[in-house]
């Protein structure tokens, strides 16, 4: 969320920063709503202060055998009119932060406007495989191979489910493996999160309420703050772990890690080269995330997109890291850069993992606070994410870049362990 002070000192600053978002915000009706609030404020936090002299004068003035019925009859106007006043600044109040719940994140200055025609890419990473035999899709390796079921898969979920088998299963659970192994040898905290949160978990990381067709609802009755949901990624716990709570300078950063599955309506049709792996309604996932002072934030996010290319270089993959630019960033996220997969058989990258810095706009919907420790000053924290990483395209550009003539595919060798030592997977038929 954005700070409604910002808004008020330089209105048509912040407006020119969401254009970069192509983003066009009217203020006025807002800044009369804040305007509003702040008389009401005023005006109802005097009427209180009267009231409550007034109304501890009167059983002096009675003793003193003064009439009081006309005071009485004042302080029950006065009373009537607080109460009205409230209401009212609920209701501003209300129109206040439903309004400012819609707007995104500022955009950092260094990101440049548009959307992802505007994308930079930054650096690649080894060369796009060579084959000197035809190539092919990662879905008929798996296939091949016995390491996905995608007709039961679809038997049992519906499109956009698979089933892990086999070697496919012992393959994706190495992956998660090594990841865990990488993140804790760094010192991150790992953490298993409950798969189903509550409505404010959604708000906090900026899901709600303008995404909330998005996920996976559990039907309780009607859409309430009392709306439970599955997460569709672990940062949505992960920023809600610390909500309302206030965090000591000496404690930060934060730096956790969490598994979960990934529960995604994805809704809309998706090209004919998604198909498999590359699309899906659940897929595994590692989720890195970091708290800190924000003068911390901008060194906490090159690290955490050079531990989620690390993962991938350590595989030996070809992969490229792009700069988004504004529009092409989450509506929570004031920058991101996204490490892309290369998928063969789709001549294209696929991310893998994005790592964004939030800066203070979601610690501010979920009111996560730090305590200086010199001053005792308390200010909103800085939060930032990262895949580290997402294994459902990470599988097929293995399977993908690995294959060799014969039909079998080589194991990375960070992953041979978990495999029982084996260097390759053969085909079952």
């Amino acid at each position: 969320m954005l700070d409604i002070q910002k808004i008020r000192n330089n209105p048509e600053e912040v407006k020119e920063a969401l254009k970069k978002r192509l983003v066009d915000v009217d203020f006025t009706e807002l800044l009369e709503w804040d305007k509003k609030r702040r008389n009401l404020i005023s005006e109802s936090e005097e009427l209180k202060a009267k009231k409550n002299k007034v109304s501890a004068d009167i059983p002096r003035l009675i003793k003193n055998g003064q009439n009081v019925d006309d005071l009485k009859v004042e302080m029950k106007e006065i009373a009537d009119r607080i109460k009205v006043m409230d209401d009212e600044l609920r209701a501003v109040e209300a129109d206040i932060k439903s309004f400012l719940s819609g707007l995104p994140n500022i955009p950092a200055e260094d990101v440049v406007a548009g959307g992802k025609e505007n994308n930079q890419v930054l650096r690649t990473f080894g060369q796009k495989p060579e084959f000197d035999f035809e190539p092919k899709h990662h879905v008929d390796i798996v296939t091949d191979l016995g390491l996905i079921d995608y007709e039961r898969g679809v038997k049992l979920g519906g499109n956009g489910f698979w089933v892990y088998t086999g070697d496919g299963a012992v393959l994706e659970w190495a992956l998660l493996n090594y990841f865990v192994e990488e993140h804790l040898k760094d010192g991150y905290q790992f953490m298993l999160p409950p798969h189903i949160l509550n409505y404010q978990s959604g708000y906090t990381a900026g899901q709600f309420p303008k995404f909330a067709e998005d996920v996976f609802k559990i039907e309780t009755g009607e859409v309430s703050d009392r709306m439970q949901f599955i997460l569709p990624t672990a940062e949505t716990a992960l920023i809600n772990f610390h909500r309302d709570e206030i965090l000591n300078e000496d404690e930060m950063p934060k730096k956790y890690f969490a598994y979960t599955p990934c529960y995604r309506k994805e809704a809309g049709s998706h090209g004919a080269d998604e198909r498999g792996m590359i699309r899906g309604h659940q897929f595994n996932k590692i989720e890195m995330f970091q708290y800190t002072l924000p003068e911390q934030s901008e060194a906490a996010f090159e690290e955490l997109v050079n531990k989620a290319e690390r993962l991938v270089q350590g595989l030996g993959l070809h992969h490229q890291v792009t700069k988004l630019a504004a529009q092409d960033c989450s509506a929570s996220m004031g920058k991101t850069y996204d490490i892309e997969i290369w998928i063969p058989s789709m001549n294209s990258y696929k991310e893998v993992s994005s790592c964004s810095n939030a800066y203070d706009y979601q610690a501010r919907r979920g009111n996560i606070r730090v305590r200086r420790k010199d001053s005792k000053k308390i200010e909103l924290a800085h939060t930032l994410n990262a895949s580290g990483l997402a294994t459902s395209r990470v599988l097929p550009a293995i399977v993908e870049q690995y294959q060799q003539k014969d039909g079998s595919v080589i194991i990375p060798e960070v992953l041979r362990k978990w495999m029982g030592g084996r260097d390759r997977l053969l085909p079952k038929r």
